[in-house]
């Protein structure tokens, strides 16, 4: 027996590297300092009005008590909904659960399904929480770096290369944190046909992002791409990122039936049902005005392309537009090998991050978080007065190098 008072699974994972740079930059503000913090991942708009009325109504009728364990039947006819309105998706209530975020959904799915040694496929540059819930679920992560040559995505010959008969998932976030990186319906079709090879590889689409996207278009899922594969992909997603409702903890999760149902009894012994008052707002934003969204998504934009401009004007910093999120993932090899005025040699990603922060008070994510480096990751999920200031003291930074 381990002399340790903590599980073996909980010690083989690491606290999110997002969370505590946030943390970091709080506390030295605290401390007084000047900080520009670039590394919180959610909108900072207020949710619409129209959204909070509709939680406010229901705690006026009473609907703060326990609501069905895979959601109201008001959220999961919205969530129904949604999916055929934007992707042209068909699926029963019994098909729909409603979680405590998107994050809550996919650990949830790696626990009624991987057993020790399983394989879950995650593409590098992935969100950092990936990884760490996938080791948590006694799972094994097996990252494959997607280079940004290939525009931060993966390819059929590295899908094919990275299955062995211990795969149980692979996992799509499009468009992604932190690349902003979005696939095509042909580039879907392209992995669909592997995947058709191997019949026990799972499929789960992170669609967290897909409503902001900078070209207009409808993020494609990966089911219109591939229909056949309906049975064995999980179509996860929330409310967070689109109706700026990151505290309001609702993610759902669509899928087979089978699978649904495991989540519903585990999340029945665990969590039990999501909020009732979250669960009405939610409701409200999937079925009320979606004003709303392209408003936000406009100004995502506006700020995306004035950000991209004053990084690719920094000498050693380059950055690819993203398609989606609100994100930039900047790469940094230009700055390594470079000293500090104080003479420290820069020797990844990590020591730029931790120059940028000591020097002139710039909070941002070091691309080793995400699977691939020399890249650092920069939320433009702020005014577009404070992404300024943060770009020109990134700029002061890297001008006092040699």
């Amino acid at each position: 027996m381990s002399t340790s008072r903590i599980a073996e699974r909980v010690r083989r994972i690491k606290p999110s590297p997002s969370t505590s740079a946030a943390d970091r930059a709080n506390e030295l503000r605290r401390q007084g300092k000047s900080i520009v913090n670039l590394v919180v991942g959610e909108p900072d708009f207020d949710t619409p009005a129209h959204i909070r009325q509709a939680a406010a109504l229901a705690m006026d009728k009473g609907a703060t008590r326990y609501t069905l364990m895979a959601g109201t039947v008001e959220l999961r006819q919205a969530i129904v909904a949604k999916l055929e309105r934007d992707s042209g998706l068909h699926y029963a209530m019994n098909e729909i659960i409603a979680t405590s975020g998107a994050k809550s959904a996919i650990y949830s799915a790696f626990s009624i399904t991987l057993e020790p040694g399983d394989e879950v496929i995650i593409p590098a540059p992935y969100w950092v929480s990936y990884p760490d819930m996938t080791l948590a679920c006694d799972g094994q992560p097996v990252t494959v770096a997607c280079p940004e040559a290939n525009g931060f995505k993966l390819t059929p010959t590295q899908l094919e290369a990275a299955i062995t008969p211990r795969t149980r998932w692979l996992l799509i976030n499009s468009p992604s944190n932190p690349t902003g990186a979005a696939y095509t319906l042909a580039e879907y079709r392209a992995l669909a046909d592997v995947l058709l090879r191997h019949p026990q590889v799972l499929v789960m689409t992170d669609d967290i992002y897909e409503h902001i996207r900078f070209d207009g278009q409808r993020t494609p899922h990966f089911l219109q791409a591939a229909p056949e594969l309906r049975d064995r992909t999980l179509v996860v997603n929330g409310v967070s990122k689109t109706y700026a409702m990151t505290g309001w903890r609702i993610g759902y999760v669509a899928g087979p039936r089978d699978l649904v149902q495991a989540l519903d009894t585990l999340l029945s012994q665990s969590t039990g049902n999501c909020c009732s008052i979250s669960q009405a707002a939610a409701a409200a934003a999937l079925n009320g005005d979606q004003g709303f969204v392209g408003e936000s998504v406009a100004i995502y934009k506006q700020r995306r392309d004035a950000t991209l401009a004053r990084i690719n004007a920094i000498p050693g910093l380059s950055c690819r537009a993203p398609d989606g999120a609100f994100y930039l993932y900047i790469g940094c090899a230009g700055l390594i090998g470079k000293r500090t005025p104080e003479g420290k040699l820069l020797e990844q990603d990590g020591d730029v991050v931790m120059y940028l922060l000591d020097s002139v008070g710039v909070a941002v994510v070091a691309g080793t978080a995400y699977g691939l480096s020399p890249y650092f990751r920069l939320s433009i999920a702020t005014s577009i007065e404070i992404l300024e200031e943060g770009c020109q003291r990134i700029a002061r930074a890297v001008a006092e190098l040699h």
